[in-house]
This record gives C-alpha cells, structure tokens and sequence, in this order.
C-alpha cells in the first residue's frame, strides 16, 4: 500500500475514464478505442486516456491522429502495465476508472453494467469484467484464483462459455485486461504497485483491497474479448518466469498477516527455485560432494537462464524490501479482513499448478513440513470474554457469553474465558479462567475477540490485538451503577460514574463492532457512538443504516420446548400446593427493581384468589462475592410486615442453576417483572423473563422498557404503569383467573418464542463472525497515525500483570462489575487518560 496517488482538481460525478495502454502496437490500440467510441454509454460521460509507453515507433502520433478527441500522452519512457495506468490515472478525472487492454475490445454493455454495479452496492470497490477470447467462445477471466505461494492463476481458461458462469460473485481480483475502480477508493489504496512493472499487478491490488475491506467483484454482464499477443515472450520466456516469480514473494510480503507470512513464505521461497531447477531439467546435485566425490575442477557451468529465475527473483525481492516494509505495515495496520476470511477467495489455494514431477514433489512435501494445507483449512479461531463466573448458577452476561460460544462452536474454533471462576465444560468449545498472564496468548492466538464488561481497560493489550473486536454492549452498566452505589458519598459515586464510563468509552472508541440487545437500546448507544466520534463519513458510507456498526441482537432461548425434569415449587417449597396459582419473579431482586409493588399488589390478589402464591427464583446473586442489595432486604420486611410470608409470597434464598430453571418455570402461571421509572430501567433488557416466553407462560410487567413494549406490542399478557399497585393487582387476577384470555395469550406467547431462540436472536452476531471485518474508520485513523511524524506522549503503565491476576480475582469476587469499577476506578482512569493522550 504506497501512499495515495493525486487527485486531480476536480472530479465528475459519474465520469468513467478509460485508460489504455500502447506499446509499440498502434493498430490494436486503433480498434480497441473505435470499439470504445461505440458503446451503449453516453458521449459526454467517457474520458479516454492512452498512455503510450515510449514505443519509439510513431504510435503516438498515429493514435493521435486517429482520434483526436481522445487524451493520448507521452510517459516519457516504458512504465510498465503498473507505471502507465498509474500515469494515466493521474490525468483521469472520472468517478470511475477502467482499465482495457489495447489489444482487447469491450462489448456494448462493458461499462453500463459495471457502473451500475459500483452505483447500487458501496460496498464494492472493483468491478472485474468477464472476458473471453476474441471470438467470444472460450474463457479468458470468470474468476481469479490465488496458490499459497502468491501466484494468481484463472484456472477457468480456455474452457469453452457454456453459460456456467452466469452469476455474480465476490472475487479476490479481476483480470487488468478489462476491470473497473472507483477512482477515489484506487487512489486511496496507491493503485498498482510500480515494483511489479508487469505480471500479477491486478492480482497484487484486488488481494490488498480485499485485505482492508474492500469488495472485489465479477460481473458476468460487463464483458470484453482479448486477443492475447504475448509480446513479453518476444523478450525470452525466462524473463517472464522472473517477472512471476518476483511479483509473487512481494505480494505475499505486502498481504498476508504476520503467522500466514512466516507459515508461507519460506517454502514459497524454497519453490521459487525447485520451479526454475524442475523447469530446467537442471542437475540440481552438481556440488554434491557425495554425488561426485572427488569433485571437479570446472569453475563455470552453462546453465540456461530459466534456472536462474528463481534464485534472482528472491534476490530482487531482498533488494525490495526495504521499500516493502513500510508499505506492509500500513496495509498490516489498515487491515480489515483476516486471511482465513480471505482465503475461500483463493479458490484451490494447494494447487502446485506447475506439472514437474520433481517440483510436484517438492511442493507436497515443502506444504506438509510446513503445514500449509491444515493451515488453510483451519477454521477461525473465536475468543469469548465474560467478567461473570461460569458455572452451574450464572447470571444473565455469563449465560449469554455461553450461549454465544455454543452458537459459534459447529462453525469455529471457540474458547470461553471467564475473568471469574469456572467449573463449567463447554459444549463444543473449551472454558477456562483467565488472567493476565493466560489471556495475552488467547488473545494473541485469535481472529475475532467478542466480550462484554471492562475488559480493554483491566487488559489494554487486547485493545492493540490484530484481531476483529466485537463488543457485546447488550448491559448498559454505566447506567446499573449510578442505582447500584446510590449509598454512597456524592464524591465516591462521581468517581466511580467517570470510571465507568470511560471505560465504556475504551469500547466504544475501539470495537469493530457492537452488540445491543433492542432497538431502543440501540438508538441510546448510536448516540454515545456519536459523541465518540464513531458516527462518521467511514462508517456511514460502509453502510447507511450503521448496521455494519452495531446491530440488535437480543438474549435468547433454547431452540427447543422448555422440559421439566422434577418439580421445583410445587410439592417442594413448603406452603406451595399442586393446584395453587403461582405467581414467579423470575431473576435476582436488585434495586432498580420493585418487588415492593408486586408484593403490595399480591397482598390485594390473595383477597380474592386466597391461593395465589408468589415465589422469588433468586435472592443471593450467582457471583459469590457480590453483596445482597437493599432492595432485597425490603421486600422481605415488607412481606413479613403485611403478615403473607411465607403464605403467600417466598423467597428462594439461593440462585436456581441454569440447567434447571424450567423445574420452577414450568410449575408457574404466571411471570411478572416490576421496576422503578428510571433511566436504568428504560435501557436494559430483562434476559431472565424472556425464560417466560420459553415456558409458554403469560407476562405482567411494568410498562416503559424494551421488554414491557414487546409485552404490550405482541399481546403477551399486561404492561401496567410503574408502581401502581391497583393495575397490578388487576392485571394479574384476570390472567390467573380468566381461562380464554390466559389461552388467547399463551398462543401469543408461544408465537412470539419462537423468533427468539439463540439461532435467530444471535443472527447479526454469527453473520458477521463469518465473515468479519475491521472498523473502516478504525483502519483509517491507525494508517494516518503511522505515517504521521511520531509524537512524544508520557508512557504510564496502567497495569502491572504480576499484579493483574489477583487484583481482578480479588475485585470481581467483591462485588461484580460495579464493586470492580468501584475497586479499580483509579487504574481505569489511567487507562482511559492514556489512551485520550492526556
């Protein structure tokens, strides 16, 4: 990735400019430009421009004569295929460039079809034109294919059109012979890369396109006949295999990640010569001592020039590199997509390609010692980080941290990292604790790191990890904490609300992309992306919904029916009976939450329904070390005061395993959910009462948050006003005791289950694992900054990771994320400092 080619003064909107190149062949290039002046495209909106490469044999001045409203200059001297489209880009003032070569003639609808492609679809940078042979019978270019060792190939050619190759499809370049760009997207990346002069030039710049993010492709409907006149054969076939040959080691430098490159690129390099010895019938052990012991006293040796190529290609590429390296890193930093997103563009990457026996050889044994074809067949490798403990009682983050692995884990290699404890076995997929010390080589090892909570700033490294960043954000915590430290001293409570937000903010500035659990939620976290900086000219022209960015995916539930193994109330609280009507609080008791209502309102019920019975499914959090809430000490002297405790409303002192909550679900009537009108509240998504669609159960709930509209919009039961103890109280006696209404509402209920099983909610997430990609402004702002002029900025070190450890342990087993952010506020504060630069 060369810096950016100029710009010209101006550009005109929806103005294709044409280059082509001529080398010493004046007549090709005189049919090639006649057929351009006939397309099905309108005059004033085609620019022609024909670089002639100093042929030296009057073809300028016959093509200017020609056509004289055709742009023809001189380069000055022979460029190459790279330096002469290079140079007539810079006189281009098109929004679209296309590339034809001189001896190949486009059909009429070659430019209509590709613009209306780039036209309909931003996300397609390259338009690769289907090409044929001059009478239009055999294939020249539907596909481009890519070996390991970095030679690009069509493996489609000369194969007779018989229509197979009808259907678009992303590709990882398009053939330089006919092929579209838009101009501003070509410029950005640097165009062809001059070093090549000529050989695998488009195969270079399609793969560096794909690599930051780009689409590549093939367009069935543009298409251009090519009639192949070999001129470089008439320099001698070796130079031809030494152009390849070279190309193809710097293109891999430029292209693949850091572990494809030190994987391929030594064999690569070993095949380069194997291929010029094996095509050479060379006597490759003519210094072997245990060949011709007593050796020889010939000096010289006439070797023919073919069996040279590959030792002084790898020469010329060591020559390179020193103008190589800075172009990789800026590709490197800008990457987008990973190689194993890229490489079923590669098509049959393990393909030796060349028939030598000897090299068929070299290259089956160099791909096994090397492990090349179990590398390109792996899979990806995803890493999931909660904070909460994994185990057999989990709360909502661990369990959807579980569920998001288990989803993963048929398509990828999947690993669980719980910053807590763990003594659960995945299913599919490995679990483990982590650390500091245990985390940096899972994180090192992986291509894409989804995680929720304060991981960037208890870990900073993982911020700077070459992988693809997925934020899940579905628990707006910044929020939880300003009800959760509500006790505490005005001062305390501000510190701990900057330090939680800044921590968000670590987030929000560095993911490559977000999770939220609702549209609502969705638009509150749009707008402190906004105020991030994230909603930009990159991410909106990526996609104008910004679903690139962030999308909704909700908690979800199992794929099947919810099935009871034992009873868990009835028959088994003592005071629950077998026909009574249990009323079920399906989560922990927090204080955002209101029992106090509901108990209210249960003490008006059981005038009426003296067998409606009320039970808590969880009092004492999952996490060991997070301290009960006042909240749940109030409901308890409430029930205790209004004399119903322990007849009719009870409290499950411990946390019910995930495994087992249908036991209780399925023993319930009736699901309820009530909390205060605040702004906590609004935001979050109640992930335990969506268990109340999975067990069919009807639903009262306080109106006013993402799920109380779900309750009201589809029908599953009553969403009343905050703290109204009347409407509460009404809603559930007609549920509990009107059979039609409870039957009308349970059909809804089991409709509306139905679309959120984890398969469908955890869509937009396992889509774009699939195929994952780097923030675009991200990618940016990281190339900018490398080849801005370094500036001097304080280095503080945020955390010690002999420390880390234990310090994460110690405040995760105080008190869960908000004890954390409350414990450490001070180091996260750090963190956030120094990544602000102040």
């Amino acid at each position: 990735m060369s810096p950016s080619l100029p710009a010209p003064l101006s550009v005109v909107p929806g103005l294709v400019s044409v280059i082509l190149l001529n080398y010493k062949g004046a007549d090709d290039t005189i049919t090639c430009l006649r057929e351009l002046a006939s397309l099905d495209w309108p005059a004033d909106r085609i620019e022609l421009i024909c670089v002639d490469n100093d042929s030296g044999d009057g073809s300028l001045e016959q093509i200017s004569a020609a056509f004289p409203q055709v742009t023809v200059v001189d380069s000055g001297s022979n460029l190459g295929f790279a330096g002469g489209c290079n140079f007539g880009v810079e006189l281009a003032r098109g929004e679209f460039l296309a590339f034809i070569n001189n001896d190949a003639r486009p059909a009429l609808q070659w430019v209509a079809a590709a613009v209306a492609e780039l036209e309909t679809d931003r996300g397609v940078a390259c338009v690769a034109s289907k090409v044929l042979d001059w009478e239009g019978e055999k294939i020249d270019y539907v596909d481009g294919a890519l070996t390991w060792y970095g030679m690009g190939y069509k493996r489609e050619t000369e194969q007779p059109d018989t229509g197979e190759f009808e259907t678009p499809r992303d590709v990882l370049f398009g053939t330089g012979s006919a092929v579209f760009f838009r101009a501003s997207t070509f410029r950005e990346v640097g165009g062809f890369d001059e070093r090549f002069f000529m050989f695998f030039e488009d195969v270079d710049l399609g793969w560096r396109l794909n690599v930051l993010g780009h689409r590549v492709r093939y367009l069935p409907t543009s298409v251009a006949y090519h009639r192949h006149h070999a001129t470089i054969k008439q320099y001698g076939s070796y130079r031809e295999s030494y152009l390849l040959e070279r190309n193809a080691l710097m293109s891999m430098y430029k292209n693949y990640d850091a572990e494809s490159l030190s994987r391929c690129l030594p064999p690569a390099m070993a095949l380069a010569v194997r291929r010029s010895i094996a095509r050479t019938g060379l006597d490759a052990r003519m210094l072997d001592l245990q060949v011709r012991p007593g050796g020889d006293d010939q000096e010289l040796v006439e070797i023919p020039k073919s069996a040279l190529s590959g030792a002084l290609a790898i020469d010329y590429f060591v020559e390179q590199l020193p103008s190589l390296m800075p172009d990789r890193e800026l590709i490197q930093t800008a990457r987008r997509r990973s190689d194993i997103d890229l490489f079923p563009l590669f098509r049959q990457a393990i393909e030796p390609a060349y028939p030598y026996p000897s090299y068929v050889e070299a290259h089956h044994h160099l791909a096994q010692a090397f492990g090349v074809e179990e590398y390109f067949s792996r899979r990806r490798r995803v890493l999931v980080v909660t904070g909460e403990p994994l185990g057999s009682r989990m709360a909502g983050p661990a369990i959807r941290a579980f569920e998001i692995s288990r989803l993963l884990a048929p398509e990828h290699d999947v690993t669980l990292a719980t910053l807590g404890h763990c003594d659960l076995q995945g299913e599919g997929f490995e679990t483990t604790a982590a650390n500091g010390y245990t985390l940096r080589p899972m994180v090192d090892d992986a291509d894409v790191i989804i995680f929720q909570g304060l991981l960037l700033s208890l870990y900073p490294f993982v911020a700077e990890a070459n992988a693809v960043l997925v934020a899940d954000i579905y628990d707006p915590f910044h929020l939880e904490t300003l009800e959760q430290e509500r006790a505490r001293p005005m001062a305390e409570r501000s510190e701990v609300s900057e330090a939680t937000v800044g921590a968000l903010n670590v987030q929000l500035a560095r993911a490559d992309f977000f999770l939220c659990a609702s549209e609502k939620q969705r638009d509150f976290w749009l707008g402190q992306l906004a105020g991030q900086g994230r909603i930009n000219p990159f991410t909106y022209d990526q996609d104008e919904s910004l679903r690139a960015l962030i999308d909704v995916a909700p908690f979800g539930l199992p794929e099947g029916p919810a099935v009871q193994g034992r009873h868990g109330i009835r028959g088994v609280i003592d005071g629950v009976g077998p026909s009574d009507k249990v009323v079920l609080w399906g989560g922990g008791v927090y204080n955002w939450f209101d029992p106090l209502t509901l108990i209210s309102a249960i003490d008006v019920v059981r005038r009426d329904i003296p067998d409606v019975r009320l039970v808590f499914m969880g009092m004492k959090h999952p996490n060991p070390g997070v301290p009960e809430m006042a909240m749940a000490d109030r409901a308890r002297a409430l029930a205790e005061g209004l004399g119903i405790a322990g007849t009719h409303v009870f409290f499950n002192e411990s946390w019910v395993p995930y495994e087992q909550r249908a036991d209780f679900l399925l023993d319930a009537d009736l699901g309820v959910s009530c909390h205060f009108d605040h702004v906590e509240t609004e935001f979050s998504f109640r992930t335990r009462i969506l268990d109340y669609l999975w067990a069919g159960l009807p639903i009262v709930c306080t109106a006013g948050d993402a799920f109380g509209d779900l309750v009201e919009r589809e029908g599953l039961g009553a969403a009343v006003p905050a703290e109204d103890v009347r409407a509460l109280a009404g809603a559930m006696s007609l549920l509990l005791t009107d059979a039609d209404e409870r039957s009308l509402v349970q059909g809804r209920v089991r409709e509306v289950a139905a679309r959120y099983t984890w398969s469908k909610s955890l869509e937009p997430l396992a889509r774009f694992v699939r195929s994952p990609r780097r923030a675009t402004d991200i990618t940016q702002s990281l190339g900018e900054a490398l080849m801005a002029p370094p500036r001097a900025r304080p280095q503080r070190k945020a955390f010690d990771l002999r420390e880390d450890a234990a310090l994460v342990r110690e405040y995760l087993d105080a008190g869960g994320v908000g004890e954390l952010v409350r414990r450490a506020r001070g180091r996260v504060r750090r963190v956030y400092g120094q990544r602000r630069g102040v």
